[in-house]
């Protein structure tokens, strides 16, 4: 094989944006993958989904995604069709790959490996056949009758509130005493009482034991995922995981150098366990990249977006109010509602609030959680503004469009 310059492990959003991005710097690139190109979140995570959120029914979901992912993933395949990328389509190890073997020490490589379900050990998980994870659940042939959900993160809201829509009876169980941790607990609360009032059913600060016991057609294992690791040969270089089963890193996403590795080896994306989320692996991308051609960046991954694409969506930046007392930091809670916009009343859609936290000192703002038609979008604003230091009394000149949702923003701090 000619020069090889970079050398990435798994060609899901993290190591293709990676291979994209190094090869249009002038890297020659080997990139090695041993399944489907686009790795979970175009194959079997959020793009899937997302037909299935925006579908009437489960016949027309099932179809839209099966147009939809193909078409997406020959978009990764002509990414990865440049002249200094060679795509391997095999899984690589540390322990049996002749080009990683060699590759150790002397040319930088990135584990981009993603994650996988995260199975709970309960009782009847290994054989009751009811029990799928959400790549199962993309694959159902039928819309299941009674579909229990072990699980209120982000996976199983989102699937909770597909299926109520096409028609299943589902009920939502969660140890915990609210869905969604990652969001504000108010939000949370106020989102899932109002998909109560839909129709599904939450069993909250229940523990299951045995899956027998869940009485429903499908169950579905929606309790998280887990970094991928198994079969890279880790050990071989001397890598130890941490207690999550991730690869530990420093800031820069890079390995320990051992005497195994004198050179730099990175993780990007969920195999590190930093932030578990598409576009986080995409930037961290970019940043090990520039970090290898000795360019400098910007990149503030202390503000990362996220949302639940329930319906109505949720969306957060920033901490928590809970997070925020816990903290000790001080702050004003600036709230703003769906139900008094405009654009919401003319689109029907006028569940939802919007919170933003601002530094009483300076007015910066601190973070903003939202549930609503388009809060993602919102929030998004919001991270833009944090990136660039904005104070609520700057957001509060600036012009916005009427009528849009994007009003809500301006109206909690006019």
């Amino acid at each position: 094989m000619d020069k090889v310059d970079l050398i990435i492990i798994g060609a899901g959003p993290g190591g293709y944006r990676a291979a994209e991005y190094a090869a249009k710097q002038g890297l020659k690139v080997v990139i090695f993958e041993g399944s489907e190109v686009g790795g979970t979140c175009l194959n079997v995570g959020c793009i899937p989904t997302k037909t299935y959120v925006h579908s009437a029914s489960f016949a027309e979901a099932r179809e839209r995604m099966a147009t939809v992912v193909p078409q997406l993933r020959q978009g990764v395949e002509t990414i990865l069709s440049h002249p200094n990328i060679t795509l391997v389509r095999e899984k690589a190890s540390f322990a049996t790959t002749p080009l990683l073997l060699e590759g150790v020490g002397k040319v930088p490589i990135i584990i981009a490996t993603g994650s996988e379900t995260k199975w709970l050990p309960i009782k009847g998980v290994d054989t009751d056949p009811r029990v799928v994870d959400s790549t199962g659940l993309l694959n159902l042939e039928t819309l299941p009758q009674r579909l229990a959900i072990i699980g209120a993160g982000v996976i199983g809201m989102e699937f909770a509130s597909v299926f109520n829509r096409f028609g299943s009876e589902v009920t939502v169980i969660e140890y915990l005493k609210e869905c969604l941790p990652a969001l504000d607990s108010d939000i949370a609360k106020r989102l899932r009482k109002y998909l109560e009032k839909g129709g599904i059913t939450f069993k909250m600060k229940t523990a299951v034991e045995d899956i027998a016991d869940i009485d429903a057609d499908v169950v579905l294992m929606a309790t998280g995922r887990k970094p991928r690791t198994e079969g890279l040969g880790l050990e071989t270089i001397g890598v130890e995981l941490a207690p999550n089963g991730a690869i530990p890193v420093d800031e820069n996403y890079q390995l320990t150098p051992t005497i195994q590795h004198p050179l730099p080896i990175y993780t990007i994306g969920d195999v590190n366990g930093r932030q578990m989320l598409a576009h986080a692996a995409e930037m961290q991308a970019v940043h090990v990249v520039n970090q290898i051609i000795g360019k400098q960046d910007h990149i503030r991954f202390d503000i990362m977006p996220a949302a639940i694409f329930t319906e109505p969506e949720a969306a957060c930046v920033g901490p928590t109010e809970d997070q925020l007392k816990a903290q000790g930091i001080a702050y004003e809670c600036k709230k703003s509602f769906w139900r008094a916009n405009g654009k919401a009343m003319a689109m029907n859609e006028t569940e939802g609030m919007l919170k933003l936290f601002v530094s009483p000192d300076d007015g910066a703002i601190l973070g903003c959680h939202a549930y609503g038609a388009h809060s993602a979008d919102i929030v998004q604003e919001v991270s833009v503004l944090m990136c660039k230091n904005t104070t609520i009394a700057e957001l509060a000149d600036m012009v916005h469009i009427h009528p849009t949702l994007s009003e809500i923003l301006k109206n909690a701090v006019d």
